[in-house]
């Protein structure tokens, strides 16, 4: 069995950057990062970190150089490579979208037909046609797609959407999204027969900053007659605990709800006899 310490590749720029080094700081790893730094061992946990282009991750990984990596869903698939996809990680998310001209009437794939696409995607568009039997001419660009039709490069593109706003200063609307893309835990076949075990240490820990980011941990204090009415208002992972108070008839309340329910759910607990309400957030959480 290969001896080495586990090695997990991560950008080392780009809109993945920063919210991936939180992700791991906030899973509880502890490493110092410099700009110019390849590599680095973190120092709580037998764990080298890889610091490359967000497009080198798959290859690192697929070549066994790192067994695991930390990438967008769109760069993985892109790549084409036989990998496992272990875990989404809720940041980095876009649509990979095919846009066209706003003053065209292109609003359906068939539309495109005899076109010429510009994107950084090639093989993914390329594929999105394909599956339509509709013939397109590809043309890989790395860097401002979005300027293609104005240059006459292109009739349309393929690129990454996150709020739209960089299509409407170029003139482009979107026609349809082709992939909904963001930031994944992957790694190789042989690191995950190999080394099983760490890897689940890894995605756990991972796992447990995603899944607590989703969640809040609600507290409260009511009296016990109205408890029923409470407990049928919090949509809890589980059955709320339920801890009497030195007061008489008063009772605590302890549940792990949505954070996106939390909005609706303080003036209708309010409203049902709760007081001291507290919404806390959460670290870390494994189901």
């Amino acid at each position: 069995m290969d001896e080495r310490v586990l090695r997990l590749a991560v950008p080392n720029k780009g809109r993945l950057r920063d919210s991936t080094a939180r992700l791991l700081r906030e899973a509880g790893l502890i490493f110092e990062q410099t700009e110019r730094a390849l590599s680095v061992r973190v120092r709580n946990v037998a764990l080298d970190l890889l610091f490359v282009r967000t497009e080198d991750v798959v290859e690192l990984v697929a070549d066994e150089t790192a067994d695991l990596g930390i990438t967008g869903l769109d760069v993985t698939y892109e790549a084409d490579r036989s990998l496992e996809v272990l875990l989404p990680l809720g940041y980095g998310r876009c649509e990979l979208t095919l846009a066209a001209p706003a003053d065209h009437d292109y609003e359906k794939p068939e539309d495109f037909a005899g076109l010429t696409i510009a994107t950084s995607h090639p093989t993914l568009t390329k594929a999105f046609f394909a599956d339509r039997g509709i013939e397109v001419t590809v043309v890989q660009l790395r860097g401002s797609v979005e300027v293609a039709p104005k240059l006459g490069v292109a009739d349309a593109i393929v690129d990454l959407v996150s709020t739209g706003s960089t299509l409407m200063v170029n003139g482009l609307k979107p026609v349809m999204p082709i992939l909904s893309s963001e930031a994944i835990l992957l790694a190789n076949k042989p690191a995950m027969e190999l080394r099983a075990k760490e890897i689940s240490r890894v995605a756990t820990a991972l796992n447990s900053v995603v899944a607590g980011r989703s969640k809040r941990y609600l507290l409260l204090n009511a009296p016990k007659s109205f408890l029923d009415s409470i407990i049928a208002i919090i949509p809890g992972l589980e059955s709320p605990t339920v801890i009497p108070l030195a007061e008489e008839g008063v009772v605590a309340v302890h549940s792990v709800v949505s954070a996106d329910d939390v909005w609706g759910l303080l003036p209708d607990l309010k409203e049902a006899g709760g007081r001291d309400i507290l919404v806390l957030p959460i670290g870390q959480l494994v189901p």
